[in-house]
């Protein structure tokens, strides 16, 4: 017999065991085809989504971007260098509302983005405006040249 099982746990897989639970829901809030700005000094002005990186969805259903997920763009409007180019980006700031483990509710006033390499360098030296905590616990690179942290 198992004892019962406590709230803050839930039932893991089907040998049993038990892993933490996680408090809330990670919502991603970009689909395909969004139009995001690019806030570091690079030359990207906006951004439109084309792929996600590591993204396991279900069958037909239309990938999307959340805070601090590595994304494939088309960069719109900037310099004329980077104009039309394929470049790999990390969003930052999301409007859409989503729930930290501590319960918190954090929305942003828009949707932004960095440039960076595939290897998840940062390709500019500065970004204007918040980052979400979220991106900084998974990119050191972008927390390393972050003015403010949310």
């Amino acid at each position: 017999m198992q004892e019962v099982v406590k709230d803050d746990l839930i039932r893991g897989n089907w040998k049993g065991e038990l892993m933490k639970g996680i408090a809330g829901r990670q919502h991603r809030g970009l689909p395909l085809g969004a139009t995001i700005n690019c806030v570091d000094n690079t030359g990207a002005k906006i951004i439109s989504l084309i792929n996600v990186k590591a993204y396991h969805g279900v069958a037909r259903r239309i990938p999307s971007a959340g805070v601090g997920d590595l994304f494939i763009a088309a960069v719109k409007k900037g310099t004329p260098e980077l104009r039309s180019k394929i470049v790999y980006a990390v969003v930052i700031r999301q409007r859409r509302p989503y729930r930290r483990a501590d319960g918190f509710m954090v929305e942003f006033e828009d949707n932004a983005a960095v440039l960076v390499t595939p290897e998840g360098e940062v390709r500019g030296s500065e970004i204007k405006g918040a980052v979400a905590r979220e991106a900084t616990e998974r990119w050191p690179r972008i927390a390393a040249i972050a003015s403010t942290i949310i």
